[in-house]
């Protein structure tokens, strides 16, 4: 097995926060095992950053009237502190639009070139008149030909999975316009994927029919079977890493060429900060490269980017690819276009120092095989009742105990019991089953054996009951509090990969930093003395151990007489006036989604029927008006109501001067009881509605002869 992990997970577009259905599928189970495997004692380079290219960014440029680069400049950073308050330890966090990765994504392109990788071809592309440029694929929406979805894009339909080119779909448009696009001639830059068949079915169907996830060898197959065809590595387009060649004028990098680039540019700023060659974990047999994605970037990154590594001839190829499945929210898609998702960065804001609890609950629900479902009232439960309810339950009467009974200095035992015996045993063999189940990317199954620990601990205290063997038995309670710490210290150490905040905060708790173990403590057939030393009487410190060294430990993790430290509180209760709050969030984005005019506020409280009635609306016109002294947006106005001549007192002075509303005949609220404004008495109020511009408008009766004081109802 390698030494060298060369771990990435997908690239985020910087064109909008992540959310959890990205930390779900992709983030997270890759920090996950990042952090395994460096405990393992493994040498990880963990890369990611953020995708800057991508044709998401300049339609939210263009809805938004800035420019590109500002989009990504505020969202890079966005995403960058989400991940870092999540407790993603990314090795690297870069972005495409930093010059080194520009320097990088077109030498690789220039040997792809120079080696006559590429095929030059003229082709029909869609253009759009109006903007005057040609259409990337995701500047086109149409009808999916295979499952009739009704908003897909050229290059990929997210309802059903297809990959797509733009001429496949049905009735297209321009999502710059709105119009039907023409086709016109260019000329670009094509890496014939067709002769790459026969290398990506010997590599990846004959060589990981039996340790890739079924849904990735499934789709990998299934595209292979119905044959490739060459696919352009270059767009015309004005926002990207510009082509490098002297006849591309307006051409830059297709970004599913230029992306996953920056897993190697990325690396190289990694590499050139540590110290470190990055060739050795990209062009080293000695590196597993592994690739954490979701489901839908599964052909780009088995079939587009070894086929580019392939071409280039020095690149190692992916080990795996664990692609996840999709993570909907309240048994509905999450869905960024209609805001209906947790955003990572308001939880962190909602729920602070709760960050460990969002890890569990996405963790526990991972989709991992299929598309899976979060619900806020299940995201409470795994809370109270398995981290509040197991995990710090244990953890808390453990610290509690020790105090109480000891001043918070570990027991020396004085003999184990059989079940004494038989717990250590289980609690020893938990962390090789949590190996054996990172290893093969199945997190839920790691995560609830890590819960186990809690569990058993749980368990031993239930049936050993110290609180009741204390009065005639202190002897035998020494050895279960002895029993339990050692528990705890496990839960400490093994619940880092997943918890990562709760693991520092308990290994406070107890104290470990400060333990120091002899050689002699562990097995001679430990890897870490074999490798490390043989000096049997030198010392070992517990931050130095590695994931396997626990396993040969032949006594305690902590030892008699160890002072640990007060306990805190893991994790807290949530209520249910906090989860009521986050689905409401929920329900006003589904009511604000029905909306047909985006810019309406939101309805008022309801009224009853008979509160209706009370209205009594009615036409009148406006006489005089005149600018009320010292107040800019107030006209005091003389309204004729057909039943009276009032005056109104009336905020339009910025959207109407006195002259313009003279003889305008309106609708007036006329039994609003009357109230004094600027000492100025004000008897009604005229209905006006607010235009785009911020302007007020009128709302005036369709028939502009109709008299004074008719009832409107």
């Amino acid at each position: 097995m390698s030494n060298k992990k060369m771990i990435t997970a997908a690239l985020p577009y910087a064109n909008g926060p992540v959310h959890i259905g990205h930390l779900a599928g992709v983030y997270i189970p890759a920090d996950v095992y990042a952090r395994f495997q460096r405990r393992s004692g493994k040498d990880v380079a963990f890369i990611c950053g953020s995708d800057e290219h991508g044709i998401p960014i300049t339609i939210r440029a263009k809805k938004e009237g800035v420019t590109p680069q500002d989009i990504v400049d505020k969202y890079h950073e966005i995403i960058k502190k989400s991940f870092s308050d999540l407790g993603i330890s990314f090795d690297e966090y870069s972005r495409t639009t930093s010059e080194n990765h520009r320097e990088t994504s077109q030498d690789f392109f220039k040997v792809l070139y120079e080696k006559g990788k590429f095929t030059e071809e003229m082709s029909e592309q869609y253009f759009d008149e109006q903007a005057n440029e040609f259409l990337a694929d995701r500047y086109i929406v149409g009808t999916c030909p295979n499952c009739g979805n009704e908003n897909a894009y050229g290059d990929q339909c997210e309802k059903c999975g297809s990959t797509l080119s733009p001429s496949e779909l049905i009735n297209p448009k321009s999502m710059l316009s709105g119009n039907v696009p023409i086709l016109k001639e260019t000329k670009n830059w094509y890496l014939p994927l067709n002769e790459y068949e026969d290398f990506l079915n010997e590599w990846i169907i004959e060589g990981h029919k039996d340790d890739w996830k079924p849904n990735v060898y499934g789709q990998v197959k299934s595209w292979l079977n119905d044959g490739l065809k060459p696919r352009a590595m270059t767009r015309d387009l004005n926002w990207g890493v510009p082509v490098p060649l002297p006849n591309a004028d307006g051409k830059v990098l297709y970004v599913w060429f230029d992306a996953p680039i920056g897993y190697i540019s990325f690396t190289k700023e990694w590499a050139a900060k540590n110290g470190k060659d990055w060739k050795e974990y990209w062009q080293s047999e000695h590196s597993d490269l592994v690739h954490f994605i979701g489901k839908d970037n599964i052909v780009f990154h088995c079939i587009i980017f070894p086929a580019m590594m392939k071409a280039h001839g020095d690149f190692v190829m992916p080990k795996n690819v664990p692609a996840f499945e999709f993570l909907n929210l309240e048994n509905d898609k999450i869905s960024t276009s209609r805001n209906w998702a947790v955003w990572a960065h308001e939880y962190v804001e909602d729920f602070p120092g709760q960050q460990d609890v969002l890890r569990y609950a996405l963790l526990s629900s991972a989709p991992e095989t299929k598309d899976n479902n979060f619900t806020w009232k299940d995201f409470q439960t795994k809370n109270n009742s398995e981290l509040v309810g197991i995990f710090g339950n244990f953890i808390n009467r453990v610290a509690v105990l020790i105090h109480k009974y000891y001043d918070g200095i570990v027991p020396k035992p004085s003999g184990f019991s059989i079940n004494d015996q038989l717990t250590l045993n289980i609690i020893r063999n938990i962390p090789k089953n949590i190996a054996f189940y990172l290893e093969k990317y199945e997190f839920r199954n790691a995560l609830n054996e890590m819960m186990n620990i809690a569990r058993v601990g749980n368990k031993y205290l239930a049936d050993e009951e110290p609180w009741k063997t204390i009065n005639n038995d202190p002897a035998r309670v020494r050895t279960q509090m002895y029993i339990a710490v050692q528990i705890s210290a496990m839960l400490a150490t093994f619940c880092e990969p997943f918890l990562p905040f709760t693991s520092k905060k308990l290994k406070d708790i107890l104290n470990l930093k400060v333990i120091d173990y002899p050689r002699s403590h562990f097995s001679p057939l430990n890897s870490m003395i074999l490798k490390n030393s043989i000096n049997i009487e030198s010392k070992v410190s517990y931050l130095d151990l590695e994931w396997d060294d626990f396993a040969y430990i032949l006594d305690e993790i902590i030892p008699a007489n160890h002072q640990i430290n007060e306990s805190s509180l893991l994790f807290s209760k949530i209520e249910d006036d906090v989860i009521d709050f986050q689905i409401q969030k929920l329900e006003n984005t589904k009511q604000s989604n029905k909306k047909t005019n985006p810019n309406a506020n939101p309805m008022k409280d309801e009224i009853q029927f008979d509160d209706f009635t009370k209205i009594d609306l009615r036409t009148a016109t406006i006489l005089t008006a005149e600018k009320v002294e010292k107040a800019d947006k107030l006209l005091k106005l003389t309204v004729d109501t057909g039943v009276d001549v009032r005056t109104v007192v009336s905020g339009i002075a910025e959207s109407f001067t006195p002259e313009e509303v003279i003889g305008k005949q309106v609708m007036i609220l006329l039994n609003l009881a009357p109230r004094k404004i600027r000492g100025i008495e004000s008897q009604g109020m005229l209905l006006l509605t607010t235009k785009p511009d911020g302007k007020l408008s009128f709302v005036t009766p369709d028939d502009s002869n109709v008299e004074n004081g008719i009832e409107i109802g």
